[in-house]
């Protein structure tokens, strides 16, 4: 029944998304929302249907937002004279203003990186080289995939790409170990390998696009940044918590069937002798990594050089003549280009609802129903959190929350007007949460890659995911309360 629903709403999402959208446009525009602002609502509305029911591919989901924008937008009154037409050329500008982001900029040069990563074998040597120092005793071989989704976080900033790596290697540690794809053992190290990498999203500001999205917001409509190292202070202690908790939950929730796999180090010594010395390239691309990742940890410490121009340099250097890490053409073909254009678009689509007044509009009608400006901020964080933690069940894509929750919840934030509120911290928390996937394979693309390989059903899923994201979320709470508040973001 329930595949037949998602059947249904594959089939059809998008002539629902377009009959809701039609509506939408036809209803009279609510007194203090501007013409543009109205359609950007309706266009907003259309594209949380369209993701949601995956009726389209994200990148053609990303063309068609663009076409809805330039169409619906450049025949809208101008937003400072309404006499004239804001016209087509004005309407380019905004639906395209996200591609040339610096987040924008950012994801692509971090698409190269684990292109390079994926074409030398660097992530995968660097996975196989840590669970071969942990031994065969189960519970220490989830403690390393763990562990290791931790460390590729770092040098490895594409989500897909980390879990993309490490689900070959899981289940080549489940055949040299003789066991089914269906034991439990295979389901528990593949659904940790999943939520680990999501757990580091939050950790780590570099790990994952959907937190570009928040940063890009950020610059463009509140004139401010977070660097590497606040992310990191602010989330790594959060992140380093719930991937022990992760450990805990999957060991109670899916125990293995045996305490030791016999001859499994062995196994995993096997694999990283078969790979042979490290090439010249892979030195490289580590010396690269490295000192890239000195360069992000510093920036405004020892440098003023901000993440995406290091990132960039990196870039660069990897494919100049003599270097020699990767060519163009080895690249293009690993880079998501579709990745790129939903993002880009996506953060055209929440800056033009801000620029419009939309969010501005949505976020005060939210408010006054919710009566958020009577709260404190713990009240209003705590509301928002669990507002996206349920949204993002009807999601795939972080990135697609993210566009287009984030600049609503900017919008909120600003209409508050709590003297002393530190909008851009609160959003930076908020964003944490939309990395929050744990419950349905089906809400992130990592998720939906790990499921494809028949180690866990749903159902298993669901018995870890549930509980971490009950537990993430009193746990947000918690460091809200605490070590957040000491940090001075409450």
């Amino acid at each position: 029944m329930a595949e037949t629903k998602n059947s249904f709403f594959k089939q059809y999402g998008l002539l629902i998304a377009t009959i809701v959208l039609v509506v939408i446009f036809l209803l009279p525009t609510p007194a203090g929302l501007t013409t543009a602002g109205h359609r950007m609502l309706g266009i907003l509305i259309f594209a949380v249907i369209v993701w949601i029911s995956e009726t389209v591919t994200y990148p053609v989901s990303a063309a068609v937002i663009a076409t809805l924008m330039l169409v619906c937008l450049g025949f809208s009154p101008d937003l400072k004279d309404p006499a004239r037409m804001l016209g087509t050329a004005e309407a380019v500008k905004m639906t395209f203003a996200g591609i040339s982001s610096s987040g924008t900029v950012l994801v692509g040069a971090a698409l190269f990186l684990a292109a390079a990563m994926m074409h030398t074998g660097l992530d995968k040597r660097i996975a196989l080289v840590i669970l071969s120092k942990v031994g065969a005793r189960t519970n220490r071989i989830l403690a390393g995939m763990i562990f290791v989704g931790f460390v590729l976080a770092f040098f490895v900033p594409s989500t897909t790409a980390r879990v993309g790596c490490l689900a070959p290697i899981v289940l080549g540690i489940i055949a040299a170990f003789g066991l089914k794809r269906s034991s439990r053992f295979a389901a528990l190290l593949m659904i940790a390998t999943v939520h680990a990498a999501s757990i580091w999203n939050i950790g780590i500001k570099t790990a994952a696009a959907q937190n570009m999205v928040a940063i890009g917001f950020i610059e463009k409509q509140l004139g401010s940044t977070v660097t590497w190292f606040e992310w990191f202070v602010a989330a790594a202690p959060y992140a380093a918590i719930m991937s022990v908790i992760l450990y805990f939950v999957c060991m109670k929730v899916l125990p293995p069937e045996m305490m030791e796999v016999e001859g499994g180090d062995a196994a995993v010594r096997k694999a990283v002798k078969e790979m042979g010395p490290m090439t010249a390239a892979e030195k490289k691309l580590l010396a690269i990594s490295c000192g890239l990742l000195l360069f992000w940890v510093t920036e405004k410490i020892l440098h003023p050089i901000d993440t995406t121009t290091t990132t960039i340099i990196a870039v660069t250097l990897m494919m100049l003549p003599g270097i020699g890490i990767m060519t163009w053409k080895e690249a293009q073909s690993r880079i998501s280009w579709g990745t790129l254009l939903l993002f880009g678009i996506g953060i055209s689509m929440g800056s033009a609802l801000l620029s419009t007044k939309a969010a501005a509009w949505l976020a005060n009608e939210i408010s006054v129903g919710l009566g958020l400006a009577g709260m404190t901020v713990f009240l209003v964080f705590a509301i928002l959190a669990l507002f996206l933690i349920v949204i993002h069940i009807g999601f795939a894509s972080a990135t697609a929350v993210a566009s287009s929750m984030i600049p609503i919840v900017i919008a909120i934030l600003q209409s508050l007007g709590i003297e002393g509120l530190n909008i851009v911290s609160i959003t930076m928390v908020l964003q944490f949460v939309v990395s929050f996937g744990f419950i349905l394979p089906v809400n992130s693309p990592q998720g939906i890659l790990a499921f494809a390989t028949d180690t866990f059903t749903a159902r298993d899923c669901i018995k870890v995911g549930l509980p971490l994201t009950i537990i993430g979320y009193l746990l947000l709470l918690l460091f809200a309360q605490t070590y957040w508040r000491a940090l001075g973001i409450f």
